[in-house]
């Protein structure tokens, strides 16, 4: 049923409609129309179409209280009409279309356009045997009988080659998209949404929701469907994804009750009916006009098609009446501006400047051939130009362009976009079983150059298991829980009472799954604390909560960062209200008069008392690293109803019954890992919204402080204090001089958090910009996750606010798992060197030697086949064998990168250098005098379509050869001397070298006229590998060599620095063209190859920052990415196209952003 296109979907649906959707009492189209209502209109539509919400829940056969039975029948014939929760994706595109984008490359073009006119020119004999000798012998020798016959190999082998690599890119691509879309389902299984079945509470999988399932919306949810609110308790929905409006919008059951699929839960809770899911919810509505269901949708029904525009029309007032403008708006908004990634910025300017080289050596060596041909021929030997000798004249011009392209494919490392492509997609593979779920890939390189990880207390830090260890109740502190008998029964019952209630009813305290095991903590672990405290205290929360059900609530002010607590109102017996408070202690006791004595009487609280409490209770309490709560309650008369929108009146004159102290104990392996951190040059801060004391003691405890250094522990209140200055603005200036010895910032707000990271990241009084990660869980948590370089959002307790603007998911909440990630990201970055490091002396000797030997001989020595078979097993084989290397705990011994280093250091270019002098005098002193030491033939000055010469395979052999045993050099990049350390750890590696010898052997004894290859005798053979492995013993002369006597590297190992760019040109508006595009303007258009490459992985990552907007939110929104990706990756759609979808996708991902901006005060 998934699979059906949406045409045939439509046209079951019109066959339903007639019987009303087989038995339930209003069909697809009835419910679709009754979605697309706003406000008061849809409270009388569903009044007097339905007769209300529990009418509408009557006629989809569900109760508002107990949801669905669950039956399997009812269930599938459920999905049959309504239809499933899931947009069926986009074909992914097949290996042959990928085969065609590879053909797009155009030196790929050039050389296969070169090869077919050789091709052309080899079947062509000039007329009569003059002309052959007047013309044919421009070089020498006469070329035998049966090899002008052989002519055509050349050209053919050229194309049997372009044909590899074409087919090796493309296999690659297609791997990397199988990837993507394994990544991208694996982010939506991970989506579990809670729903009412048969009476009990469980989290289904989002893509099971069914239309008539009752759904639990709670603060921080992605609506995974759209429905009509039951009952909710001060309710607040984020739209900004649907309609651009940043303002939150408040929902209720008797005003505006259309909750609508991919819209953001940002404060309350509440129940829902579902009504749409699927292509028909208003999210999939969108994406169906987009085109990201299945695309013969145009192509069958028009009928379907207008349906749909009636469809859209009547969306139309979601947008705002200036639409225009807030597309624009939108856009701006919807471009979350990264930086580029560390990475990629050295690697594009490193492509830009090898790519010119090679452009340049290419163009000197075809001018240089063709001059010296042509004065060789025409002024040396004074021949005319004869009209019948221009086709082997042409042969001659199209062998040296040959030559020159060949030099041009070998000079351009399109190897690297690959290296770095498969040595993130390894990676990526691999942080799965770490507990790293990675989101962007970029964002698990960049975090190898990480200096900052901001992190988030509980659950991070700590077990996230919470615990009440002490209290205070009826004037004593209790060390430990105590009987209750000992506490006076009305202050028992009064805090028993506020506890049950006043907490979300979804947080329950559940039998443990094992025997001898510790209960199960179901929902937010602070009210399980709580809850627990209960439990304790030989009560039960459950028949309370049974007496007064969710829907009998008068009115609930949910926890947000700004209340810092929660407050439930109950309606009594006799009419009076009572409200129970509970918050973080010093904020509810800055509200308390009165507390309640030994025998459980309210007596005055006065400002006096209170500063007594807080140092004999509070504090002790947060110095042993305990999370302190105050439970309070008020109550108020029945007449005059009080106004309850009138907060702060409301949330003042409580009476206090009891402070708790709830133990969240510190995880056992973080402390190691944070001292790995700090081993590794990584400052780890602690942000948290818990009281200052007891931060300061779980940081001692994790060792993030260590008593007696200098360092600063501030709270929220201070921190703003000390940053901003008397107009109240942010000034870097001041934050320059908190953050340096900032280590925990307690009692902070999202908002604290935000300029905290972006304080830092822009902080210019350090020479390395600062590369900072954040840990968030809350749904306020975005704007800091999406400021951030890496942003790690938590799987398990996350929102899926914060999980959709973050980079990585810890899929266990846990803190060392970021140490892991530091330790991938550093390998990312070490692989990509080792694969420079061999890639550059492959590049500079291949590229000098075809560059003089054309010159010295008029003909390169290795040809354009052995070339392009070089280019291939230095690119991909190399590019697979040192990117997949595993990672050892030697990386996190030394200090991060950071963003100014050069890519190729100074030992790197030493060993660059080295090797290729190396090798290049080896090559020429075979090429010179070769022919003496071996006793051979010389292959110099050989006419156009002489048979291969043994002097050459030697050459090409041993070239070979010095590649192989500098692959083993290459694993090592900081001057280690033993080069076969943990070799047999990487398979990979070991097969693909030995790989690589056996085919040698093939070409060289079988290859021949194709490969220009002579068979060779075991002799030589020695010769040709004792030569290669004079590689290993020269590895280590370069060890030796210290680099400080080797200055004049500094400048090359500067190569490829990133232009670090001025800060006013990364903000938000200001769009930055990356060096790449900038020389593509200029219209250098060969080494174009190298570049595409590398701007399809730019763009393939940046697909993953802008596309993956609705990411990882579940069913509905798996579409969006793949249908950008695919737009990105490729550059075929039309522009409309891609801006319509991006408009409408991402203002998802920019939800957080748009909200951020004008509304950070209430976040």
């Amino acid at each position: 049923m998934g699979d059906m296109s949406n045409s045939e979907f439509y046209a079951k649906n019109q066959r339903n409609e007639g019987n009303h959707a087989a038995g339930f009492g209003c069909s697809l189209m009835e419910l679709r129309s009754l979605m697309e209502m706003r406000g008061t209109e849809a409270v009388v539509k569903l009044q007097e179409d339905y007769g209300g919400v529990e009418g509408l829940c009557t006629r989809l056969k569900t109760s508002p209280t107990e949801g669905l039975a669950g039956v399997q029948g009812d269930l599938d014939k459920r999905k049959e009409i309504f239809g499933k929760n899931l947009i069926p994706p986009k074909k992914p595109k097949t290996f042959l279309q990928l085969v065609w984008e590879a053909l797009q490359d155009v030196t790929l073009i050039i050389l296969e356009v070169a090869a077919l006119v050789s091709l052309g020119l080899s079947f062509y004999h000039p007329p009569g045997e003059s002309s052959g000798e007047s013309c044919g012998s421009a070089k020498g020798a006469v070329e035998g009988e049966g090899e002008a016959e052989a002519g055509w190999i050349e050209g053919a082998a050229i194309l049997l080659s372009v044909v590899c690599v074409v087919l090796v890119t493309a296999f690659n691509d297609w791997s990397k998209e199988k990837q993507f879309r394994g990544l991208q389902s694996r982010i939506e299984q991970e989506q579990k949404f809670q729903v009412v079945r048969g009476s009990q509470v469980i989290q289904l999988p989002v893509a099971d929701i069914l239309v008539g399932d009752i759904a639990q919306i709670k603060y921080g949810d992605l609506l995974p469907a759209d429905g009509v609110l039951i009952q909710g308790n001060d309710l607040k929905i984020d739209e900004s994804s649907l309609t651009g409006e940043s303002d939150h919008v408040k929902k209720s059951a008797d005003k505006d009750p259309m909750l609508l699929s991919g819209t953001h839960v940002m404060e309350g809770s509440g129940r829902m009916v579902v009504t749409a899911v699927g292509v028909n919810s208003q999210t999939g509505i969108i994406f169906t006009l987009l085109g990201a269901g299945v695309e013969e949708e145009e192509k069958k029904e028009k009928k379907v098609k207008k349906q749909d525009g009636a469809a859209a029309m009547e969306m139309q007032p979601l947008k705002s009446a200036e639409g225009g403008e807030e597309e624009k708006e939108r856009k701006k908004v919807s471009i979350p501006k990264k930086e580029k990634s560390v990475l990629q910025g050295k690697l594009t300017k490193l492509a830009v400047q090898i790519g010119k080289a090679g452009l340049l050596m290419s163009a000197i060596t075809v001018i240089i051939l063709v001059l010296y041909f042509v004065i060789d021929a025409f002024i040396v030997q004074k021949r005319p130009w004869l009209p019948e000798c221009t086709p082997i004249y042409i042969q001659y011009f199209v062998k040296f362009f040959i030559i020159g392209v060949t030099v041009l494919v070998v000079a351009v490392p399109e190897g690297l976009p690959l290296a770095v492509t498969i040595s993130l997609a390894y990676s990526v593979k691999k942080m799965m079983k770490d507990n790293n779920l990675v989101r962007h890939l970029d964002a698990c390189e960049t975090m190898g150059n990480a200096t900052a990880i901001c992190s988030d207390k509980t659950g991070t830090l700590t077990t996230n298991r919470m615990t009440a260890v002490q209290c205070y109740v009826a004037d004593v502190h209790y060390k430990e829980i105590p009987e209750p008998g000992v506490l006076p029964p009305k202050s028992l019952d009064l805090l028993v009472n506020s506890i049950s209630i006043n907490s979300a009813y979804t947080s329950k305290i559940l039998p443990p799954d094992k025997e001898c095991g510790l209960p199960k903590q179901v929902g937010n672990k602070t009210e399980c604390g709580l809850l627990g405290l209960v439990l304790d205290l030989k009560r039960d929360y459950q028949p309370i909560r049974n007496q007064i059900p969710e829907e009998k609530l008068y009115k609930v002010y949910t926890f947000n960062s700004v209340r810092k607590s929660m407050s439930t109102v109950v309606k009594l017996p006799d009419g009076s209200f009572r409200m129970y408070s509970k918050g973080a202690s010093e904020i509810v006791l800055k509200k308390c008069n009165h507390i309640l004595n030994e025998v459980g009487e309210p007596r005055l609280f006065r400002p006096r008392d209170k500063d007594e409490m807080v140092k004999k209770v509070i504090e002790p309490m947060a110095c042993d690293g305990l999370r302190t709560i105050c439970v309070a309650y008020r109550d108020f008369p029945s007449d005059p109803e009080p106004i309850w929108d009138d907060e702060n009146n409301i949330l003042s004159d409580l009476t206090a019954i009891s402070i708790v102290g709830i133990e969240d104990p510190v995880r056992p392996e973080v402390p190691d890992a944070i001292m790995k951190c700090q081993r590794a040059g990584i400052t780890v801060r602690m942000v948290t919204g818990d009281n200052i004391n007891t931060a300061r003691a779980i940081a001692i405890k994790c060792g993030i402080i260590h008593p007696g250094e200098d360092f600063l522990c501030i709270d929220g209140k201070e921190f703003n204090r000390r940053i901003r200055n008397e107009k109240g603005e942010v000034e870097q200036e001041r934050i320059d001089k908190v953050w340096p010895k900032l280590r925990v910032l307690a009692r902070s707000s999202p908002t604290d958090k935000h300029t905290l990271v972006k304080g830092i990241i822009d902080s210019t009084m350090v020479e390395q910009r600062q590369v900072v990660a954040v840990t968030g869980d809350g749904t306020n948590d975005g704007p800091a996750l999406k400021k951030a370089d890496v942003g790690f959002a938590m799987g398990i307790a996350g929102t899926d606010v914060a999980k959709e603007a973050s980079d990585i998911i810890l899929t266990d909440d846990n803190f060392s798992s970021i140490v892991k990630a530091v330790m991938w990201g550093r390998n990312v970055y070490d692989s990509i060197s080792k694969f420079l490091q061999f890639q550059l002396t492959v590049n500079v000797v291949a590229v000098i030697v075809a560059f003089t030997g054309a010159c010295v001989t008029q003909d390169s020595p290795l040809k354009a086949v052995q070339m392009l078979w070089v280019n291939l097993i230095m690119d991909t084989f190399a590019s697979l064998a040192l990117a997949t290397e595993p990672p050892t705990e030697a990386l996190l011994k030394r200090r991060p990168y950071g963003r100014n280093k050069p890519l190729i250091s100074s030992t790197m270019t030493k060993n660059i250098l080295g090797h290729a002098v190396y090798q290049l005098i080896i090559i020429f002193i075979l090429l010179f005098i070769g022919e003496k030491i071996f006793d051979i033939d010389s292959g110099r000055n050989a006419p156009l379509h002489a048979p291969p010469s043994e002097h050459y395979t030697v050459i090409f052999n041993a070239f070979v050869m010095m590649q192989l045993f500098n692959e083993i050099n290459a694993r090592k990049i900081h001057g280690e001397r033993n080069v076969f350390e943990g070799i047999f750890r990487n398979p990979i590696f070991c097969t693909i070298v030995l790989g690589t010898f056996g085919v040698q052997i093939i070409i060289v004894q079988f290859g021949g006229k194709p490969f220009s290859c002579q068979p060779l005798d075991i002799e030589k053979w020695m010769w040709c590998v004792f030569l290669g492995m004079g590689e290993l013993l020269w590895g280590q002369v370069m060890a030796t060599i210290p680099n400080s006597k080797l200055r004049f590297l500094r400048r090359a190992g500067q190569l490829s620095q990133k232009d670090e760019l001025p800060e006013e040109d990364l903000n938000e508006e200001n769009e930055e063209i990356d060096h790449a595009e900038r020389e593509l303007r200029r219209g250098q258009i060969l080494w174009f190859r190298g570049l595409n490459r590398i701007q399809t992985q730019i763009e393939v990552v940046n697909t993953f920052k802008s596309g993956t907007s609705f990411q990882g939110a579940g069913a509905l929104r798996r579409q969006s990415s793949t249908t950008s990706q695919n737009q990105d990756v490729t550059n075929v759609s039309s522009p409309s196209h891609v801006s319509l979808s991006n408009a409408l996708s991402s203002p998802t991902s920019a939800a957080a952003a748009a909200a951020a901006a004008p509304s950070t005060g209430q976040c």
